[in-house]
């Protein structure tokens, strides 16, 4: 049986393109009493970014705080302020921000319909009501959470996405002028976090044609930008993340995304650099993709973090191996049906061991 599923319906690409997201939202408004709630990572509080976001009469703006991975319990309380602040629902959702922003604003425009706490909804096409009206505005590019399915969060017990159609925004604005001034640092992590999704995208056993030819794309825009000198570097960036999550939309990630989930639990390893730590422990398994990504890191000057987990007890390494193994279908994109005969539990306690 196919997947039938899902894309973001309404795309709008190009330098200054934020410029006209007051036109965008105006047809969604309902009324004079209706509002709609930026969400904004607060990085951004008081710059210039701020200042441009057109709030219109009740509109809410909500910073948030992305020091830490998201939680399902800081979704619920960001729900929380928003049915405090008034007691119908907003017209819309609009996340901007990093991969981490945009989860979150997917995540509490499910909430907003559906009951319960977050947590419940870990797993795959769980939500059954659909969310709130939701835009996506990068201002990193790399993560694919503009065009992605999934929401990623580290819930009481495991870190997994709410996996579902609903979760898509209904509308990307994707203007590259917006990731022009990202930390060099974390430019660079994010962006391998795509170039890491097409890697075991065009690797996986799921692989065919559809996420094959998105993932070639992003995976050539990657090389592009992290091994060449392009003047619109951030407008390729921009399009490999589309592309790559694209890609992975009707096939999966792989070891280092399953290895990384385990790291971000238990250490609350950010995504971007935790894939990149585990990615460079996977030569076995990725030999080509891992070579050139130290390539790229030797041209941008990057040194990872090492020795992260020598000072975990065993209680710590093995709920870092359980929540790694849980995700069995980036396991069997990997490594195939017979995955577990492969990546047993000890070679994961291994692996997390060298980092």
């Amino acid at each position: 049986m196919y997947r039938n599923f899902s894309i973001v319906p309404n795309i709008i690409f190009g330098r200054g393109s934020f410029n006209q997201l007051d036109d965008i939202l105006q047809p969604k408004r309902s009324g004079n009493d209706s509002y709609m709630v930026f969400v904004l990572d607060d990085v951004f509080k008081g710059k210039t970014l701020e200042g441009r976001i057109p709030l219109r009469g009740k509109d809410f703006l909500l910073h948030v705080n992305v020091d830490d991975e998201p939680k399902t319990k800081y979704i619920d309380q960001l729900v929380a302020r928003i049915r405090a602040y008034a007691p119908v629902l907003p017209d819309g959702i609009i996340g901007i921000g990093g991969g981490a922003t945009m989860d979150i604003a997917k995540a509490v425009s499910l909430l907003l319909t559906n009951p319960g706490s977050a947590a419940d909804y870990q797993g795959w096409d769980l939500i059954k009501i659909p969310a709130v009206y939701h835009v996506g505005i990068p201002t990193l590019s790399g993560t694919g959470a503009e065009v992605s399915r999934t929401t990623v969060l580290t819930g009481p017990e495991k870190k997994l996405g709410i996996n579902s159609d609903f979760t898509l925004f209904n509308q990307m604005v994707l203007d590259p002028e917006l990731i022009a001034d990202a930390p060099r640092d974390q430019w660079f992590y994010t962006g391998m976090d795509c170039y890491i999704h097409d890697v075991e995208s065009l690797q996986g056993t799921y692989l065919n044609e559809f996420s094959k030819a998105y993932g070639e794309k992003s995976i050539d825009l990657c090389r592009q930008v992290f091994l060449g000198d392009h003047p619109d570097r951030d407008d390729k960036l921009m399009m490999a993340s589309y592309f790559g999550g694209m890609s992975i939309a009707y096939s999966q990630v792989g070891a280092c995304h399953a290895l990384s989930y385990g790291l971000s639990f238990v250490l609350g390893t950010h995504h971007g650099i935790g894939c990149c730590i585990t990615f460079d422990y996977l030569e076995d398994i990725y030999p080509d993709g891992v070579r050139e990504f130290r390539q790229m890191m030797q041209k941008h000057g990057i040194s990872l973090p090492r020795n992260l987990t020598r000072d975990l007890d065993a209680a710590a390494m093995e709920k870092m191996t359980t929540v790694a193994l849980g995700l069995v279908p980036l396991w069997e994109n990997c490594l195939g049906k017979d995955w577990q005969k492969i990546m047993t539990r000890e070679r994961v306690l291994e692996l997390y061991r060298k980092m």
